[in-house]
């Protein structure tokens, strides 16, 4: 191996190691605010949680020098510094959940933070024991199968909390299983789109101005269609629907490079949208609430049909009253916003007391880590990796898309959480096992672009030199 590639492996680790100390700087800091700005004095557990950050970046840092020397540098520090923020912020909410019993919600942050080394510990497993992101393609058939087992399975025996039957409970533990398939769904679609990408990118019928794929090639985009509504109808769970969805169309666009598929996509979606938005009540009353959210103030009498919750109007306050620079951290009123203040409307505290500065950095963060993403799949030589970084920053985007777009009045409510920031053992372990899986497609394919051992950088050099005989 040559000296420069010797070199690149130690500055990206340390790169990382800066990065990971000003993140927990960041955290502590956050951490340390808040109890002041609410209490008067530094919170109680200040140590404890200054030494949780500590390790969870130590420790996986560490991994990745022994495991992944060669993965992207920035992926863990977003990733940890995420974490951290959503820490601080379940921290606020708390003290003021706390001291009002009528709003009866439990304390989050310290399970949060347990949720948070448990997924760590989960990223480093992976990390560990899965060497080469390859070996994935030869069960995705298998992952399929145990997909669509568990994105059914809260239609048969989940729970119905909050409208929804997204969960399956588990003794005193509640499970999202909807959090794991975008990861199991990224994988099968990153193996089948390798195998079928040419027959998929068949030109078909010209409709319209439109060259549509051919009918037969249809079948895959029609299945997955019919897969989302039935989880739309079952379970009325809108965010896993288009997040399942959209992962296949944003893979299957870059597998074949067609706008037609894309086109397909949003036709089916719409429609699939429009037939289940007029049938199902509970997804009715989430579109009532987009289209009229201050008419929760009216006498009952005069409301819409559906329309039962204040929630989006009082997400519509908080940001409103933030401005720009917003309220400051711990003087705002996020326990307007009610029980779900910690889990599906945490970007309301951000937008209030941090203001749109802060929106647009968290955003940023997460428009950091996607690009990151994406980085990784233009670096990977593989097909297979280069569509599985695609199909997890894509998951990622959307995720992000249709929790701040509809806690904002974009698009109508999902009920899905935050990545990273919001309350939710299910989506904290599944969202950093996505970072484990993007760390190693990284090492993966910054190890085949470097040299594989001593001279060889030389030895390909003197093999092209004209004039010499090979016998």
């Amino acid at each position: 191996m040559t000296f420069a590639a010797l070199a690149r492996a130690p500055d990206r680790r340390r790169t990382e190691a800066w990065l990971l100390g000003f993140v927990v700087l960041i955290a502590v800091f956050g951490y340390v605010s808040t109890g002041l700005a609410m209490t008067g004095r530094p919170p109680e557990g200040l140590a404890a949680f200054a030494a949780t950050m500590f390790f969870v970046a130590l420790i996986p840092h560490l991994v990745i020098r022994r495991f992944a020397p060669r993965a992207d540098p920035l992926i863990l520090p977003l990733a940890t510094l995420l974490s951290g923020l959503g820490l601080v912020l379940l921290h606020r909410l708390d003290i003021t959940y706390a001291a009002d019993p009528r709003l009866k919600t439990a304390q989050a942050a310290d399970g949060q933070l347990v949720w948070t080394v448990i997924g760590v510990g989960v990223c480093i497993g992976i990390l560990m024991l899965l060497r080469d992101h390859r070996i994935l393609q030869r069960y995705i058939y298998l992952t399929m199968v145990v997909a669509l087992v568990v994105l059914m399975a809260p239609a048969f025996f989940g729970a119905d909390m909050y409208g929804a039957k997204r969960w399956i409970l588990l003794g005193p533990l509640s499970l999202q299983p909807g959090e794991f398939v975008k990861i199991m769904i990224s994988v099968f679609f990153a193996g089948y789109l390798t195998v079928n990408r040419d027959a998929l990118a068949l030109a078909g019928r010209r409709v319209m101005g439109v060259q549509l794929p051919p009918g037969r090639q249809l079948a895959p985009i029609f299945t997955i269609w019919v897969i989302s509504l039935l989880v739309l109808v079952f379970e009325r769970d809108l965010g896993t629907s288009l997040i399942f969805f959209g992962v296949f169309v944003i893979m299957l666009y870059m597998a074949t490079e067609r706008t037609s598929w894309v086109l397909c996509g949003l036709a089916m979606a719409s429609v699939g949208a429009a037939v289940v938005g007029s049938v199902e009540p509970h997804v009715k009353g989430r579109i009532m609430a987009w289209l009229h959210p201050m008419d929760i103030f009216l006498p009952e009498s005069e409301r819409p049909p559906g329309l039962i919750s204040d929630q989006a109007a009082q997400a519509l306050f908080s940001f409103g009253s933030g401005g720009i620079g917003g309220s400051g951290l711990g003087r705002g009123h996020p326990e307007l916003v009610g029980f779900a203040g910690n889990s599906d409307f945490i970007l309301t505290t951000v937008g209030e007391e941090l203001g749109l500065a802060g929106v647009m950095a968290v955003l940023l963060l997460y428009a950091l880590l996607a690009q990151r993403g994406l980085r990784v799949a233009l670096t990977a030589r593989d097909p297979f990796g280069k569509l599985l970084a695609v199909g997890l920053s894509g998951a990622l985007v959307l995720q992000v898309f249709v929790v701040s777009g509809g806690v904002t009045g974009l698009i109508p409510l999902t009920g899905k959480a935050l990545p990273f920031l919001a309350k939710g053992g299910s989506s904290l372990v599944a969202n950093w096992m996505m970072i484990a899986l993007l760390l190693r497609i990284s090492d993966t394919a910054q190890r085949r672009r470097e040299p594989v051992g001593p001279g060889a950088g030389r030895s390909r050099r003197r093999r092209r030199q004209p004039g010499r005989s090979h016998t």
